[in-house]
């Protein structure tokens, strides 16, 4: 009997933004859904406005993966995580010894397939991880978008702090989602002309 996937399962059992008073909690599962959707989006976009040749469906799974050890490491908050070169070299260790952990959970003829997707990639998979790290931030900015479409300014700061960070990133892919997609998230349903009309 093998453990991967039914512990895979627990990601939305990990609550994310832990120091923040949130009006709806995010979980893990949630986050790496978004975040896999976005790097897919960027990637199309890559290919499509910018002239590359970017695996799409590649970058979505290794989006879908790229917080998996925190399934036993839980999430840690940013300013901890960074607080200081020691803790952050500390960090990686346990992150190391988590992503050790869920390998050892697959039968070993599968572990070579999905130790890229937690953490070790192939030389094929290096200019996929830009996308699925401005993915990453721009699904955190979105959080910070609908925190405060709700009223809550306690992600304000966040978000400025999360668009500057996708901004230095000079990526134009990331750039163009933002300009064009993100303004989306701050309406409501009708707004957004998604809302069916009664019937």
């Amino acid at each position: 009997m093998y453990h991967f996937f039914a512990v895979l399962s627990r990601m939305k059992d990990i609550s994310r933004w832990g120091l923040m008073r949130n009006t709806r909690r995010e979980n893990l599962c949630e986050h790496s859904f978004e975040t896999a959707v976005i790097a897919h989006a960027l990637a199309v976009l890559r290919n499509t406005r910018f002239g590359g040749h970017a695996d799409a469906s590649r970058a979505a799974v290794l989006a879908l993966f790229h917080d998996a050890t925190e399934i036993v490491t839980g999430d840690m908050p940013t300013p901890v995580k960074y607080f200081s070169p020691e803790i952050r070299s500390a960090y990686r260790e346990v992150e190391s010894a988590a992503r050790i952990r869920l390998l050892n959970l697959l039968p070993e003829d599968l572990q070579d397939e999905y130790r890229p997707l937690l953490g070790e990639p192939l030389e094929s998979d290096r200019d996929l991880l830009p996308l699925v790290k401005a993915a990453d931030k721009i699904s955190a900015v979105i959080k910070c978008v609908e925190e405060k479409r709700m009223g809550n300014s306690e992600f304000s700061c966040a978000e400025t702090a999360l668009r500057k960070t996708v901004a230095d990133m000079h990526l134009p892919e990331a750039d163009c989602f933002m300009e064009e997609f993100l303004p989306s998230y701050s309406l409501t349903l009708d707004e957004q002309g998604a809302a069916q009309p009664n019937t």
